[in-house]
Formats: C-alpha cells, structure tokens, sequence
C-alpha cells in the first residue's frame, strides 16, 4: 500500500500544479481584442485612455481616496450630501480650497506634504478640480 501512494503523490501533485498554472494563465489570458481582462470597474475609474494629463496625476496621487469606492470619498459622505463626496463632480471647489484643504488637512485628511506631491502637481490638481463640471 505505501508503495502505491509513493506513485499517487507525486502524480497528484503534478495534477494540482498543471491545474493551478491552467487557471492563473486563464486570468491573464488576451480576450478576443487582444486585451488583458481585469476588473471591470477599476479600469473604468483608473484606466482611461482619454483622460487629461491633470486627471491622470490626480487618479496618480490621489484616486486612491478620492475617487468613487475610496475612503475619502466614503468619509466626505458621511459629512456631506453624498453627491458633494464625489470630487470630481463638484463645481463648487475653488482652485485655493483645494491648495489649502490639501496642504492643511480637514477632518480625517491628513495634510498632504511637499515630499509627497510638489506645489507645481498641487496647481494642476488644483485646477483640474476647480474646473467646472457639465
């Protein structure tokens, strides 16, 4: 009997290993247009091709907060209308508030050094949420 299992194992983890390797090449596998498939949400927030290079450095630097699933976000909405958490969507925000809330902190935000993003990436981010929105 353990003579037997000395052949079965190693088959069966051989099996295992061919089975694994089948399923992470089937996650990373081209689909029909030749694009990776990924989450379909994140890429609809993060990877968009058409965006501004003002949008692409504040999904950079600050998407992970403040876009729609980050804590931010989820945080201004507890203090606020819900419509007013989704920053991007504002067109009440001024190029000032935003260099001052950045730089200063508000509530659980804490202030944003200069180590972390320049006064030059702060002015464009700035101005790309102080534009009006549609």
């Amino acid at each position: 009997m353990s003579r037997t299992l000395w052949w079965i194992a190693p088959l069966a983890l051989a099996g295992m290993a061919s089975a694994l390797s089948a399923a992470q090449a089937g996650q990373s596998s081209p689909n029909a247009n030749g694009e990776q498939k990924a989450n379909a949400g994140a890429n609809a927030q993060q990877d968009r091709s058409s965006r501004s290079p003002d949008e692409a450095l504040f999904v950079e630097k600050c998407a992970m907060c403040h876009r729609r699933m980050g804590m931010g976000t989820a945080l201004l909405a507890r203090r606020m209308d819900p419509a007013l958490a989704q920053l991007e969507a504002r067109n009440d925000l001024t190029v000032d508030y935003v260099k001052t809330v950045a730089r200063q902190g508000m509530g659980n935000m804490p202030p944003v050094r200069r180590g972390e993003l320049s006064d030059a990436q702060l002015d464009r981010i700035a101005a790309y949420l102080a534009k009006a929105k549609p």
